[in-house]
């Protein structure tokens, strides 16, 4: 049994905890505001991790710690506290602890419809995304076992964004193809999962994993297809001189690692989510 410490428990840090707790894992969350009492077996700690006095009574003797965070906005000040601030309050107090480091694949500057994957080069040009890219490189150098698992754009129940505007006939970008990379949050979970059974049976792990299925797919082609199964208008064509293609996410290390996706692709997972939907007429309940 591992004594493991979840950092930011939303909704897949919740469920992981959950998920370990199950097999048998000592879970404890950090959350700014967890909740009264200790749900799914995680004992939760009320933490500001950008504050090193709320770390003070941490316990030390965690034997693997995840970084699951979520700034408060999309400004540098929210993201230096938590990927600056925060991460090296956490490393200086667990030093020997064992870390995987959700990140994100905005880490990636290609925007010509380039395949990449961890080999490529990872210079992103927006503030918020340099300091993730920045924060991944704190946690390898501090020790060669740790692990950064990059996501690509998540969706899942609670997370219906394109299911939402598929609903309102948008504009997209048809010609050239604005690729779009995503996971399912259950494969966001069962990935983080998957890492740790790995790394306690005594793996060889890289430090760094792409988590995207396998189907990176242009966004006009991803909605035409969702307005087709929720019955609704197909979106229009955009136009636009600024044009760009993005990239595109290869899976291999994790799959070659033996990680079994359960959504495989947007058809998969979107249909599971759509089958859950109460219909009402011109939509879904929960998508109004």
């Amino acid at each position: 049994m591992a004594k493991i410490l979840i950092v930011g428990c939303g909704a897949i840090g919740s469920e992981l905890g959950r998920v370990l707790s199950v097999q048998g894992h000592e879970v404890t969350g950090l959350k700014r505001n967890p909740p009264e009492s200790a749900l799914d077996g995680i004992r939760y700690i009320a933490a500001d991790i950008s504050s090193a006095a709320d770390l003070a009574a941490l316990d030390s003797d965690f034997t693997h710690a995840f970084f699951i965070v979520s700034p408060t906005g999309r400004t540098e000040p929210s993201y230096r506290a938590v990927y600056e601030t925060g991460l090296n309050n956490l490393l200086d107090k667990l030093p020997k602890t064992w870390w995987l480091m959700v990140s994100s694949t905005s880490v990636y500057g290609q925007t010509q419809g380039e395949w990449v994957d961890e080999d490529s080069s990872a210079e992103p040009t927006n503030i918020t995304s340099r300091l993730i890219r920045q924060a991944e490189q704190r946690v390898m150098a501090a020790n060669s076992a740790n692990i950064v698992l990059r996501f690509s754009g998540i969706y899942g129940s609670g997370r219906e964004y394109l299911l939402r505007q598929a609903l309102q006939t948008p504009a997209i970008q048809q010609t050239p193809p604005y690729f779009t990379n995503r996971i399912h949050q259950h494969d966001c979970v069962g990935a983080l999962a998957f890492l740790l059974e790995r790394s306690i049976a005594g793996a060889v792990l890289d430090q760094c994993y792409i988590a995207s299925d396998d189907d990176p797919a242009p966004t006009w082609e991803v909605m035409t297809w969702l307005a087709a199964q929720l019955n609704c208008t197909p979106p229009t064509a955009k136009h636009s001189a600024d044009a760009e293609m993005n990239k595109r996410c290869r899976n291999s290390r994790l799959k070659a690692l033996g990680y079994q996706w359960q959504y495989p692709g947007y058809k998969d997972g979107y249909a599971a989510l759509i089958s859950t939907k109460k219909p009402l007429e011109g939509g879904f309940s929960v998508l109004q």
